[in-house]
C-alpha cells in the first residue's frame, strides 16, 4: 500500500507539474484512507482473502484472455490518474468545487461497496479462477446483480476524474469500460462451465452490472 500510495502521488503530482493540487490530495486521503480500513479489516478477520487480492495484475491471470484485459484496465487506470493531473497543468477543464467532493463521495461509496462484497463472498480473488471448495454466492449484493464487485469498482473509476477536477479524463473511463465488460463475459463463460450452480445463479439473477439495465 505504501508503494501503490508513493506511485500514485507521484504520477499526479509530477504530470500537474505541482503540489498546490488540492483535488489530489482529497482524492489520494479518500482512496487510501478506504483502502487502509478495508485492509486493516480484512487482516482481521479474512487473512485468506486479503492474500488472494494481493496476487493481482496482467501477470497473475492464467488465461491469456484476462492477461490482455487486465494490461487494457491497467493501463486506463494510469490514464484516470495522468489525464487529470494533465489537465489541471494547462487548465483545459474545470469542474466545480462541489461537483469534486460529490465525486470523491462516490469514490467512498464504491469503496464502501466492494467492502460489502469483500464481507459477503470469501472467495472474492483479484483473478479469474475457481479455488478449493468454492461456492456460488446469492446473498447480499449478489442476490441483486451477478458482479457487484465490478459494479462498485465502475462507481470510483467514473468517479475519478472528476473527483480529480477533470472532464478529460472521462475519455479514460470510456476506455476502461470495454476492457471491464470483456473480463466480466470471460468470467461468466468459465464460471457456467467450472462452479457448480452457477447456470442456475444466472437464471435467477438476470442482470450483470446495472440492475435493471444490464
Amino acid at each position: 500500500m505504501a508503494f501503490l500510495a508513493v506511485t500514485m502521488a507521484l504520477l499526479l503530482f509530477v504530470a500537474a507539474g505541482t503540489i498546490s493540487y488540492w483535488q489530489g490530495w482529497i482524492y489520494l486521503a479518500v482512496f487510501f484512507g478506504a483502502s487502509l480500513l478495508t485492509t486493516l479489516y480484512l487482516m482481521k478477520r479474512d487473512p485468506a482473502l486479503l492474500e488472494r487480492r494481493l496476487s493481482a495484475g496482467p501477470f497473475a491471470e492464467k488465461r491469456t484472455s484476462q492477461r490482455i484485459i487486465m494490461v487494457i484496465a491497467s493501463v486506463s487506470f494510469l490514464l484516470l490518474l495522468v489525464i487529470p493531473a494533465i489537465d489541471h497543468r494547462f487548465r483545459w477543464s474545470q469542474v466545480p468545487a462541489p461537483l469534486v467532493i460529490l465525486s470523491d463521495f462516490l469514490v467512498a461509496v464504491g469503496f464502501y461497496l466492494v467492502f460489502r462484497v469483500y464481507r459477503e463472498n470469501t472467495f472474492t480473488s483479484a483473478t479469474i479462477q475457481v479455488t478449493e471448495n468454492q461456492k456460488v454466492i446469492t446473498t447480499g449484493p449478489y442476490s441483486i446483480v451477478r458482479h457487484p464487485m465490478y459494479a462498485s469498482s465502475l462507481l470510483y473509476v467514473i468517479g475519478t476524474p472528476l473527483a480529480l477536477g477533470s472532464f478529460w479524463g472521462i475519455v479514460a473511463v470510456v476506455g476502461f469500460l470495454p476492457a471491464l465488460i470483456w473480463r466480466l463475459k470471460d468470467e461468466e463463460q468459465m464460471l457456467a462451465t467450472e462452479l457448480p450452480g452457477y447456470r442456475e445463479y444466472q437464471h435467477s439473477v438476470r442482470y450483470r452490472l446495472l440492475p435493471g439495465v444490464w
